[in-house]
């Protein structure tokens, strides 16, 4: 589910948006009005229940082999996804809606060039289009997902790569584990789709 040329996306649980209004994001922490989309290129960052806590990575051109090999390792693909267990049956059970939006009114916000943000209301294109099951889309797609007890070890060893990396709802994570646990990913994810 990614947007056509002229469009950028909106995905929400909620079917029944008439008009995206701009309003302060309480997780983005700017204190200006803005209607939040993506691009092509970070909509698999969405494909996910909407409090759900993730950790993402992606090669990029200046990324080393070990690095590669290290956080996305043999299993193909250029792109991982991570999740907590507690957050599985959330992800196949959740019914996700994506919004299509003229890209005019759309600016990229701040030196994120994928997250695009309006300050003036915007009207989608049509009904919203229910997305289907998202481990089906993570696969079509060529994204490895991966399940781990607790998200930080995976999020701090991407933090210190090479890889490209992002982060979403982290605060709905399960706590740091304590300084006795092995820092660095853990050994064993659970690779789904």
């Amino acid at each position: 589910m990614r947007p056509a040329p002229g469009e950028v996306l909106h995905f929400s649980e909620d079917p029944g948006i008439q008009v995206f209004r701009p309003h302060v994001s309480a997780s983005a922490g700017p204190l200006e009005a803005l209607v939040w989309a993506v691009d092509a290129e970070r909509a698999p960052d969405y494909w996910f229940p909407r409090q759900c806590p993730r950790a993402m990575v992606w090669l990029r051109p200046s990324s080393s082999r070990a690095d590669r090999q290290r956080l996305i390792g043999d299993g193909g693909g250029h792109r991982v996804h991570a999740i907590e267990y507690g957050w599985l049956s959330r992800l196949l059970e959740t019914r996700l809606y994506a919004y299509r939006l003229p890209a005019a009114p759309f600016r990229p916000f701040g030196n994120d060039r994928h997250a695009l943000v309006a300050r003036e209301a915007v009207e989608p294109l049509g009904a919203p289009v229910e997305v289907g099951n998202l481990l089906a889309l993570h696969r079509e797609a060529g994204i490895q997902l991966r399940l781990y007890d607790n998200l930080w070890p995976f999020w701090d060893a991407a933090v210190g790569s090479s890889l490209g990396h992002s982060a979403i709802r982290m605060r709905n994570a399960r706590p740091r584990p304590g300084p006795t646990r092995r820092a660095g990913p853990p050994h064993a994810p659970t690779r789904i789709g």
